[in-house]
């Protein structure tokens, strides 16, 4: 079993930044490939960023490529995820999960464990 918590989120001008944390505990952290994912109201659950177990590669959507950057920390059993250049359209509650092994995928459906969520608000 994994805990996934997620913070950092808030309100925010576009244009700025903002750096979500997701701290986990349970299980050897460095045996999952871990995501970012977002939902805004009324949309479908979107891939956002991936990183692998050990960081050495990362994947990113189209829509926030350049602007966005996935990175972990094992020694302190967090993911984070620096947002920069943010658009209105960026607005969602940003999830965390995690996916046991090698695997790294952009499939939602296929993660395995998830955090609650954090709320980013961008103003135009």
């Amino acid at each position: 079993q994994v805990q996934l918590v997620e913070s950092g989120g808030g309100l925010v001008q576009a244009g700025g930044s903002l750096r979500l944390s997701c701290a986990a505990s349970g299980r050897t952290f460095s045996s999952y490939g871990m995501g970012w994912f977002r939902q805004a109201t009324g949309k479908e659950r979107e891939f956002v960023a991936a990183i692998s177990r050990s960081g050495g590669s990362t994947y990113y959507a189209d829509s926030v490529k350049g602007r966005f950057t996935i990175s972990r920390d094992n020694a302190k059993n967090t993911v984070y995820l620096q947002m920069n250049s943010l658009k209105p359209e960026d607005t969602a509650v940003y999830y965390c999960a995690a996916i046991l092994g090698a695997t790294i995928t952009r499939d939602h459906s296929r993660m395995d464990y998830w955090g609650k969520g954090t709320l980013v608000t961008v103003s135009s």
